[in-house]
């Protein structure tokens, strides 16, 4: 029963336990018991997963069927678990950070009541399963109910504190866009049942013999949709930088384990099937993506939205991964950024507590000494983010940088080159505005340092994972152990003279440099807004936002009032009031029989009624 592969079974069903626990039990069990229940199915998870990575077959993927999900006629779908390189090293991820980030908000959210503390672990835990239901699912439709799990999960976490009219309006914000997207995924998932008959990713390799060019490209175009939806990609990006609004760890859950990354994670899944002609708007779109985030990112005063417009480019760089044929490139940066980037949403978490729940990086300043261990956590993790040498996030930035110098792309390659200065210069200007200088606020004046509990969950993902991630997986780890990476991992080499070396080493001299001594010239107030306003309004970037509001959302508002208008006139008013509500009350008034006054009588009498002239139909013909 414990046994590889049906240990693999445990992996989901545990994290949902921990959901119905605390779900159900919320009202009666203490904070302590809520804390251990959600955190200790997870770390369960863990080892389970390690165990399902570490005896995975070096052949072919190994298939669990449970039962048959669906059958309609020659379809079966079975609701059925793939483990394969793919899925086994994201079961890592997802449990590995999810368990810490776990850890972390024990001593994080200890200020909630009881039930409400209780509420907020079943959301974590029933997230988590969501996830890993994603990612183990067989086929396109197993994956999509942890899809949907997943958006459900971040709704509910989002707008966890729902009292706040503006935090329910960012889940709401949320939950609607990705669901313009999660329609895009599913025309695809019906497109491949009419075209194959089935969506099985084992099967569909062998069915694309019966799909045409046009319909691998429609499919490519409808995937990628999906994927702009969940992964926040042109156009459908404005909703996560507004997901700020929920809790700090479920913002380090959101980026790093591999929610927002899900739309790169089902391309990465099925690359085999993407149309090639696609594939480069894909391209360029994601470095497109990544240098606009990178320069947002420079108009942000709230620590928390600087760090999404920092996934955002990141999402944009793995999507250029894709797009450049390397999903091997665009698996090893999900995976270096869900180490580095959950270290920087918890730092910048323990920074927001220390500071007394200030969030404003302007009224922050000189906190390397009052919190020096989160502080030093948190510029390893940035130095990560700017693909310093060595670090986890060099590993694979790099290498896609020089996968697009050497694909001879210079539109993508130019883009890559603007993302990766403009990374260097938000990251420069976090660190020189958060933890040096002089404190700008009694908040930072009298800032502490986190409870341990928050402090080792850091300090596990900054100096161990951030930093050592990559090198582990370069020297240490055999490249055959990690095979959707394998290739990747080979071809890693540091030279002085490679392209992408020199773009990344100049943009760390003058955009990190540059950025720590520019923001230092003004303080308690940004210095690109004091020495140009328009630059910066135009970075702050809430004029996409109100292109948004006059494109899209004002032309389909005033659709639906003017369907809401037809419905009010003609179906309420003429079809229902004026013609059945005028043929009813003739009826009463000839018969004065209760056909139509609102009493039960009357409605059991039109269904006899109904009943009988439908058996005498069916009889007579």
């Amino acid at each position: 029963m414990f046994s590889f592969p049906n240990i693999a079974y445990f992996i989901p069903l545990l994290p949902l336990l921990g959901f119905l626990v605390n779900g159900l039990g919320r009202k009666h069990l203490s904070k302590g018991a809520i804390a251990w229940i959600g955190s200790g199915v997870l770390a369960l998870a863990f080892a389970a997963s390690l165990v399902v990575f570490l005896n995975l077959p070096s052949g072919g993927p190994t298939l669990l069927n449970a039962f048959d999900f669906i059958r309609i006629g020659e379809l079966r779908i079975p609701f059925a678990f793939q483990l394969d390189a793919l899925s086994s090293l994201f079961l890592l991820i997802i449990t590995g950070i999810g368990f810490l980030i776990h850890v972390y908000s024990s001593a994080y959210m200890h200020e909630e009541s009881a039930e409400h503390y209780g509420r907020y672990f079943a959301y974590l835990n029933l997230f988590i399963f969501s996830m890993l239901l994603l990612v183990m699912g067989a086929n396109y439709v197993i994956m999509f109910i942890g899809w949907e799990g997943v958006g459900l999960c971040s709704y509910l976490l989002i707008g966890y504190w729902f009292r706040k009219p503006a935090y329910t309006q960012a889940a709401n914000k949320a939950f609607v866009m990705n669901r313009v997207g999660d329609l895009a995924f599913l025309i695809a998932i019906f497109w491949l049942i009419a075209r194959t008959g089935s969506v099985n990713f084992v099967d569909l390799p062998a069915a694309l013999s019966s799909l045409s060019s046009s319909d691998i490209t429609w499919i490519t175009m409808l995937l990628f949709v999906g994927a702009t939806g969940k992964s926040a990609q042109i156009p459908l990006y404005t909703w996560l930088p507004d997901a700020m609004a929920g809790p700090t760890p479920v913002s380090a859950l959101i980026h790093a384990a591999t929610m927002v990354a899900a739309g790169v994670f089902f391309m990465a899944r099925v690359s085999f099937l993407l149309a090639p002609e696609v594939l480069q708007w894909i391209a360029i779109s994601g470095a497109g993506m990544a240098a606009l985030a990178g320069l947002c990112a420079l108009a942000q005063t709230d620590i928390k939205k600087s760090l999404a417009y920092s996934t955002l480019a990141h999402l944009g760089i793995m999507g250029c991964a894709i797009g450049l044929g390397r999903p091997d490139l665009a698996v090893l940066h999900m995976a270096m950024h869900a180490f580095f980037k959950a270290t920087l949403f918890l730092g910048a978490g323990s920074v927001i507590h220390g500071c007394h729940h200030e969030q404003d990086m302007l009224k922050m300043g000189g906190l390397l000494k009052k919190m020096p261990l989160t502080a030093a956590t948190f510029i390893a993790a940035t130095l990560s983010n700017c693909a310093v040498p060595f670090f986890a996030g060099w590993y694979s930035k790099d290498a896609i940088i020089e996968a697009a110098w050497h694909g001879h792309n210079l539109p993508v390659f130019a883009f890559l080159a603007i993302a990766a200065l403009a990374t260097c210069l938000y990251s420069g200007r976090m660190i020189r505005l958060v933890f040096l200088g002089e404190a700008n606020s009694e908040a930072a004046e009298h800032a502490h340092e986190s409870p341990w509990t928050m402090t080792l969950p850091i300090t596990v993902l900054g100096l161990v994972f951030a930093v050592g991630a990559g090198f582990a997986a370069h020297y240490l780890i055999p490249a055959s152990s990690l095979q959707v990476v394998h290739k990747a991992l080979e071809e890693m080499h540091f030279s002085f003279t490679a392209p992408s070396t020199i773009i990344g080493l100049l943009a760390l001299v003058f955009g990190f440099g540059g950025a720590l001594k520019f923001y230092g010239t003004v303080r308690g107030a940004d210095a690109l807004q004091v020495i140009s306003p328009r630059t910066y309004a135009l970075l702050e970037h809430r004029w996409m936002d109100g292109l948004y509001r006059w494109w899209i959302d004002g032309p389909q508002r005033r659709i639906v009032e003017f369907i809401a208008f037809l419905d009010l006139m003609l179906i309420n008013g003429v079809a229902v009031r004026w013609i059945a509500g005028g043929a009813t009350a003739a009826l009463d008034n000839l018969t004065g029989l209760p056909f139509h006054r609102g009493q039960t009588r009357g409605y059991a009498l039109w269904i006899v009624i109904g009943s009988v002239l439908l058996a005498w139909y069916l009889l007579a013909r």
